[in-house]
């Protein structure tokens, strides 16, 4: 055992240096150091020996050292406004992920998953983000006048939202075009020659949910068409089914459905079978997101795609440029969506 122990003394010991890398390379320690980090001042010429150097010598540099120096924790943070429950239940979630992860590949920065399920919580998330913790933070799925993002950006910290915000706040942020995806579901049922059409409209303090309600609403209006009903829900598979019934009871005629996500309209189609109407010759159903559910669903659903892994590469991105402050970096970015057009209607 003694042996082992030397062993791993000596291979320590043999652990290259910051010197030896400036030495191996030709130049100062400073111009290795600002090499290394990736900063200004350094020749081509010198910055190309000393990844050289690094590379013969298998430098590892020391991020610790390093955080200290920059005063950086290389890390960043993504936060979900939402209860636990809710996070795990919706795929949307999980397609934020990744494309929050393909943002940060090649960055050396870490991810810190960060969720508020109530005001007290929010608020202990609020000062633990403001104490230095990260870099930056991502910021999504928002109620009402969150005043975290605010709170944030007082505090110096880089922030972008997923979702345009209700609160009127100096914060950058990326979404998808919802309102044009409410008039495209609108427009499809009108095509399909529906005459009763219901809507199942998400959230009314969230961004999402109001701005596709007024999408279908201007694509009811253009097609002269009076909505058969419009309920509120929240972007659950329960919420959509208890928003079907309440339709089915106060509009029985109703033969068109545009649910503001995927699981409400698969909440809905599961209310609708069981009331014995089929789907779609007696009722079309129009879901928004285009997630798995929508391709695995019976019939499969018809959905509006918004693009959830390219939303959360832009915030993703949009937040490590604001962390290096380059500049010239857009305030907002709305991504396009379209209607996928599938069995339910």
């Amino acid at each position: 055992m003694a042996g082992v122990g030397e062993s791993v003394v000596e291979q320590s010991r043999e652990m290259p240096t910051l010197d030896e890398v400036a030495r191996v390379a030709g130049v100062s320690r400073s111009t290795a150091s600002r090499a290394i980090n990736g900063q200004v001042y350094v020749s081509a010429k010198a910055r190309e020996a000393v990844t050289n150097a690094v590379a013969s010598l298998g430098y590892s540099p020391n991020l610790l050292a390093r955080s200290l120096a920059t005063k950086r924790t290389n890390s960043i943070a993504l936060v979900l406004s939402e209860r636990g429950d809710t996070v795990l239940a919706d795929p949307f979630f999980a397609r934020v992920l990744r494309g929050v992860h393909a943002g940060l590949s090649g960055s050396g920065m870490q991810l810190v998953l960060l969720m508020a399920q109530d005001e007290q919580a929010q608020g202990e998330l609020g000062q633990y983000l403001c104490a230095g913790h990260v870099d930056g933070a991502l910021v999504v799925s928002l109620h009402g006048d969150d005043p975290l993002p605010d709170q944030l950006a007082s505090s110096g910290l880089p922030v972008v939202l997923l979702g345009r915000p209700l609160a009127k706040v100096d914060v950058p942020y990326v979404d998808a075009d919802n309102s044009t995806g409410g008039e495209l579901a609108a427009a499809h049922l009108v095509e399909r020659g529906r005459r009763h059409i219901a809507t199942i409209a998400g959230p009314r303090d969230m961004a999402a949910g109001i701005d596709r309600l007024s999408g279908w609403r201007r694509g009811m209006t253009a097609a002269k068409r009076r909505p058969a009903g419009v309920v509120h829900a929240d972007f659950t598979a329960a919420g959509g089914a208890a928003a079907m019934r309440e339709l089915l009871a106060a509009h029985p005629e109703v033969d068109g459905v545009f649910a503001a996500s995927d699981l409400m309209a698969v909440g809905a189609m599961q209310v609708l079978r069981e009331a014995g109407r089929r789907i779609p010759q007696d009722v079309a159903v129009v879901g928004f997101d285009d997630s798995e559910l929508a391709e695995t669903a019976v019939p499969p659903l018809t959905s509006v795609r918004q693009p959830i892994e390219e939303m959360g590469r832009a915030i993703t991105l949009r937040l490590i440029a604001q962390i290096n402050a380059v500049a010239d970096q857009p305030s907002s970015v709305l991504l396009p969506t379209e209607l996928v057009p599938r069995e339910s209607s």
